[in-house]
């Protein structure tokens, strides 16, 4: 397929006509399209297609299937039908009513050409330029930014499963790319057990079970990487993925082969919970636990323009949110979109966070700060850390009580994160008559141990916890719950929770999409004067507030 640009005609005559009279009072494609335009033009996609060849369909248009598609929830089929058959779609699109469309195959293609081309980004960034242009969009606001789950488009398995699905996955591979070599690989109680998916019952014989299958996998792996073997069988992806499962659920203990206790196997992140989605993990956040994704969502939040998502962030989920905050800034930076404020809930807020965010983008990261963990703190009956004066340039620490730290060493935490150890002496503490305040260690030799971040990263903490009590920051903070209508929006309309494809990739570009989709919504929302949403309330509150 080769792309040969073609200007950009008005809307057929009859099409145009038709719509009209069939929208008396309007339609969001046809506000989008008489406001805005197509949006999109041929030459922007100029690097997704070779010069040569038979010309492909027209890109523009394929761009604006694709968001409508995401808008409205449709799969490839129904879109292609909506393109032949939807009235409102051929007026947005400028197509004559008798224009047939294409083929649903034609969508598959050009998200894997966005892919391929690592434009991902491109009908988001467009559209976003494009406002730019238009005055609906600026940087240097407030923006707000929030997290949510997303479920993979796989079947949760527990590990007996896992394991077996796995070896199912890596030999129905195997029978279509080395039928010949399988056939002489083959045990006779293979098939009974690759085609029995029922478990049995009780947990020993379960991990009985899953061991029997993983002398087959092993068997299996054994022969893979023998000599005369062709090397080409280890480079099947199911192959690879059945190596790594096995590493992950068994270990060799001398000669036998071991099932793993579920306090032994590797972290979240590193686990592969299904042989058809090695990057979909499993992850926990208080009581709600899935396997999948994570989307970081990033709007902005003035009241005099449109609440527009300015950044789609796609990460595993088990990554912590405050790892993707600088992602999201660097992003905004790119596009010249970084805002002044950047209101964000606790998940989000960490020392380090608060000095990058400032001192790289001078971009204030506004959010409640995780409290002191520490007894002292928690309990209010000791002498918490921030009562502490610390002398950096001494490197030392004064306790309340007046004494004098003995030692301070760099260290670091179980995060990782660079600390410092501030150690009182024994002699100070052991005699102290406000010890009781300081530390409830029962040894003979107590003393008081701190442990705080590096002096910017402190200070900014202490700074944050200090103004996160004023009225000033809660009503500031307060335009922050309306990321989570947004969220609600994405997730209830667009399908947002729910991830159509497989792999981190095409999962990105689906929340692409759907952003990109939910902007035109509000886009039409905006242009048409609609009132934004306000929180629901029972029928009880609202008569109950208004008695008040």
């Amino acid at each position: 397929m080769s792309l040969k640009p073609q200007a950009i005609g008005p809307i057929p005559e009859e099409t145009a006509r038709i719509a009209r009279a069939a929208y008396p009072k309007g339609n969001i494609y046809r506000q989008l399209r008489d406001t805005l335009g197509t949006i999109y033009e041929d030459e922007q996609f100029a690097d997704l297609f070779p010069q040569r060849g038979q010309p492909a369909e027209t890109p523009w248009r394929l761009a604006l299937v694709c968001v409508m598609q995401f808008r409205e929830g449709l799969s490839d089929r129904q879109a292609a039908d909506a393109v032949r058959g939807r009235l409102d779609w051929k007026y947005l699109l400028g197509l004559e009513l008798s224009d047939p469309g294409f083929d649903h195959t034609v969508l598959v293609e050009f998200r894997q050409r966005l892919l391929n081309g690592q434009h991902d980004l491109l009908l988001f960034d467009l559209l976003l330029t494009r406002l730019r242009e238009g005055g609906y969009l600026k940087g240097r606001g407030r923006q707000r930014s929030d997290s949510t789950h997303v479920l993979a488009k796989i079947r949760a398995l527990n590990r007996v499963e896992g394991v077996g699905e796995t070896l199912r996955a890596a030999l129905n591979s195997l029978a279509v790319a080395a039928p010949q070599w399988l056939q002489g690989q083959i045990q006779a109680d293979w098939v009974d057990r690759v085609e029995d998916y029922r478990l049995p019952t009780g947990k020993q014989a379960r991990e009985d079970y899953a061991v029997v299958m993983g002398k087959d996998g092993a068997s299996l792996l054994n022969a893979i990487y023998a000599a005369e073997a062709p090397a080409w069988l280890a480079e099947i992806p199911a192959v690879e993925t059945l190596r790594r499962v096995w590493v992950q659920h068994f270990y060799w203990e001398q000669g036998d082969l071991c099932w793993r206790d579920a306090s032994n196997v590797p972290a979240a992140g590193q686990c592969i919970d299904s042989p058809y989605d090695p990057e979909a993990h499993y992850a926990q956040k208080r009581t709600t636990s899935w396997v999948g994704y994570k989307v970081h969502l990033t709007e902005t939040c003035d009241d005099d323009s449109p609440h527009l998502i300015t950044h789609v962030e796609t990460t595993p989920a088990p990554l912590a949110d405050d790892a993707a905050v600088p992602l999201i800034h660097e992003a905004l930076q790119q596009r010249d979109l970084l805002p002044g404020v950047h209101l964000v809930d606790t998940g989000y807020v960490d020392a380090a966070e608060l000095v990058s965010s400032q001192q790289d983008y001078e971009v204030d990261l506004c959010g409640p700060t995780r409290q002191d963990y520490h007894w002292q703190a928690r309990e209010e009956t000791g002498f918490e850390a921030s009562q502490f004066v610390v002398d950096w340039q001494n490197e030392c620490a004064t306790c309340p009580a007046g004494q004098t730290s003995s030692s301070w060493t760099p260290a670091q935490d179980r995060r990782g994160n660079p600390v410092i150890k501030i150690k009182f002496a024994m002699q100070d503490c052991r005699p102290c008559p406000s010890r009781e305040q300081c530390t409830h260690s029962q040894s003979a030799a107590p003393r008081r141990v701190l442990t705080v971040r590096p002096q910017e990263q402190y200070q900014a903490l202490q700074a944050a916890r200090q103004r996160q009590t004023t009225k000033a920051f809660k009503t500031t903070y307060a335009v922050r719950a309306g990321i989570e209508g947004t969220l609600s929006q994405g997730i209830r309309a667009f399908g947002l929770r729910q991830a159509r494809y497989r792999g981190l990739e095409k999962v990105h570009l689906q929340q692409i999409l759907t952003a990109t989709a939910l902007n035109l919504c509000r886009m039409h929302d905006w242009l048409t004067e609609q009132p934004r949403a306000r929180t629901r309330q029972a029928a009880f509150v609202r008569l109950v507030k208004k008695r008040a």
